[in-house]
């Protein structure tokens, strides 16, 4: 369990919301059993009666608000959870800028690119799906929707970033904002390859911003890269972005767990795969 009375206590609340929406799916499903009963009695006699119909929409009125009920218990949790993880990114960003700016410490090593790859790839694989209301659109930067004219990303975001190399080439590299100057419209950026080492102050038409989102391929298929579109992609075991084309776009979603969300430790397991996991439009 954290040490951060904040991530536990939110934990504990999450803890109680699981259990909820267990309890309210338990409670609903007596009623689903009798809407599956009364659509095989009407089959038996072959009939649909106005005391069926009745009572059928009797029955899936009372579904609809259960089901309700349950989603506003998940969206809850959900909240719960962008919560826990916005603090231990915050705490992450802390200790960074601590270790950064701190005269006293002694310099930092450079983190070894096999743990720089599985973080990134965890990172990448548990990006929260959106999960909208009907109806409701895709928001900017979910899946292959752009970021909006104006948007300026957050300290400790991951955007792509377009640099000089040593020889003089300019490459799209994986990094993260440190800061943005609204005098001068220039981002800092840190090379996520060189922890902090290799910084960087580029103009806005220089970063492409990532998204925060993953799109749902079965409700929001509109905000998935289609196949053949040309975007950037992370190369395999690399912090370079590439062209590429789409192959193949999803089809369904898949979940990854991620402990850090359930104990708030630092530490984090994730599957490796040899595959991009970031794709942008380049700019």
């Amino acid at each position: 369990m954290s040490a951060d009375p904040k991530i536990a206590e939110l934990l504990t609340e999450l803890h109680q919301l699981i259990k909820q929406t267990q309890e309210e799916r338990s409670r609903s499903e007596h009623n689903l059993l009798n809407i599956q009963k009364t659509h095989e009695r009407m089959q038996t006699e072959n009939k649909t009666s106005p005391y069926y119909r009745t009572k059928l929409r009797g029955l899936y009125t009372t579904a609809k608000a259960d089901a309700e009920a349950e989603c506003s218990i998940l969206r809850h949790a959900l909240d719960k959870i962008a919560e826990i993880k916005s603090l231990l990114e915050e705490r992450r960003i802390a200790a960074k800028m601590a270790g950064v700016y701190s005269d006293s410490d002694p310099p930092r090593k450079t983190m070894r690119r096999g743990v720089l790859m599985t973080l990134l790839q965890q990172s990448a694989m548990t990006l929260p799906l959106w999960i909208g209301k009907p109806g409701e659109s895709p928001p900017p930067l979910c899946g292959a929707t752009p970021a909006s004219s104006d948007y300026v990303a957050k300290q400790g975001d991951k955007v792509a970033a377009r640099v000089k190399s040593v020889e003089g080439d300019e490459q799209w590299i994986l990094a993260e904002v440190v800061s943005y100057n609204h005098s001068t419209n220039k981002y800092e950026v840190d090379d996520i390859d060189e922890e902090g080492k290799e910084r960087h102050m580029l103009s806005r038409r220089r970063i492409i911003p990532l998204p925060q989102w993953k799109a749902n391929p079965e409700t929001d298929p509109e905000a998935l890269f289609s196949k053949d579109q040309l975007v950037l992609a992370l190369y395999p075991q690399t912090t370079c972005f590439y062209r590429a084309l789409i192959h193949t776009p999803p089809h369904r979603v898949r979940f990854y767990f991620d402990r850090r969300v359930c104990d708030g430790s630092a530490s984090a397991q994730g599957t490796p795969i040899n595959k991009s996991l970031f794709m942008f439009y380049p700019l």
